[in-house]
This record gives structure tokens, sequence and C-alpha cells, in this order.
């Protein structure tokens, strides 16, 4: 089994139910992978990037697990990724990244139809997921692609019956995710 980090990108993962379930089904199909949660390890505005740094070292896969916000990462992630992946470490001439597998895996509040060419946002999560491919390319890293989930909308924690309907859609995806990241740790 390949080395996998999973980098969970939620603000606030103790309020989430998506996230949370994909994170916990993940860990129980790979129990060795490390989960490094950004809303636990950022303390007084920054992360201790030598530990963030040597974990991605390690790793021979990385999935960047998060809910998409405002089209893109969340802020702690967009953070995490500004100060861990400088250029000399995760690009530019010594880079350090080069042949990593990469797999972006979200989950949208919005349906899927409005993601759609003719849908509110007048793109596709394909679309959106360009941005991706082209920081895994600067970073010499091999894009696996995007798993994605629309449809993951805030729940009432009194509503049970659509709680278990959002943690039935997370089981899904993670099932996705597990069966992509086994096929990449067999090759």
């Amino acid at each position: 089994m390949k080395n996998v980090l999973i980098v969970s990108g939620h603000p606030n993962l103790k309020t989430s139910i998506a996230n949370q379930v994909i994170l916990d089904e993940t860990a129980k199909a790979f129990p060795n992978a490390e989960i490094r949660k950004l809303d636990e390890l950022f303390h007084n505005g920054t992360f201790d990037i030598a530990a963030e740094q040597a974990a991605v070292l390690k790793a021979d896969v990385l999935v960047f697990q998060f809910p998409f916000s405002w089209f893109s990462l969340p802020g702690v992630m967009k953070i995490w990724l500004d100060e861990v992946f400088e250029h000399g470490f995760a690009h530019g001439s010594t880079a350090k990244l080069g042949g990593k597998k990469i797999i972006f895996s979200t989950t949208t509040g919005a349906p899927t139809e409005l993601y759609q060419k003719d849908g509110f946002f007048k793109h596709t999560m394909e679309e959106f997921a360009a941005q991706f491919e082209i920081t895994a390319q600067l970073c010499n890293l091999d894009y696996q692609g995007l798993i994605y989930t629309n449809g993951i909308g805030y729940t009432s924690r009194e509503n049970e019956e659509k709680i278990n309907a959002q943690k039935a859609e997370a089981k899904k995806h993670a099932q996705r995710l597990v069966v992509l990241i086994e096929s990449l740790s067999q090759a």
C-alpha cells in the first residue's frame, strides 16, 4: 500500500456531516492513511510549515477533501496551499513533489442542475476543476481528477431523515474515492 495523505480543508469539521462521513469511511478503508485536519492544525493564523511539508513529502497519493467554497477551496485550505506549496518546495527548479498523485474530492451545497452550462452558475464542475488541474500541473503532480457530490446542503440537526440522506450520499462519495485510491495504490 502506498502512503496516502488526506488533507481535510473543512473550516470547522465538527459541524460537518458529509465531509466527516467521507473522512471516516476513507479512514476505515485505509487505516494507515494520514489525515491532516486543517481546522485543528491552524493556530494563531498559521500552520507548522515544516510538519505539513514533511507529511506531503511522505505521501505517494494526496487527497484534498473539502466543501466547495466560493467555487474553490475553503479559506483555511487556500492559506495552507499558499504556505505549504511554496516556490522551491512544490514548484520551481527545486520542487520536490514531482510524480505524486493528487485527487481533489469535494462536496457542494448547491444541486447538480445549478452546475450546468444552462444552470445558474453557467459552468460544470469539470470546468471549475480546471484550477485544480493547473495547480497539479504547476507542481508536477499526477492529477487524478475531481470526485464530487452536489446537493450536500445545510441540514438542520433536528431533521433525522435529511441527516441520514446526507450521510448516505457521503458514503457513496467515499466509496468512489476509496475505489480510486485503491486503484492508485496498486499501480
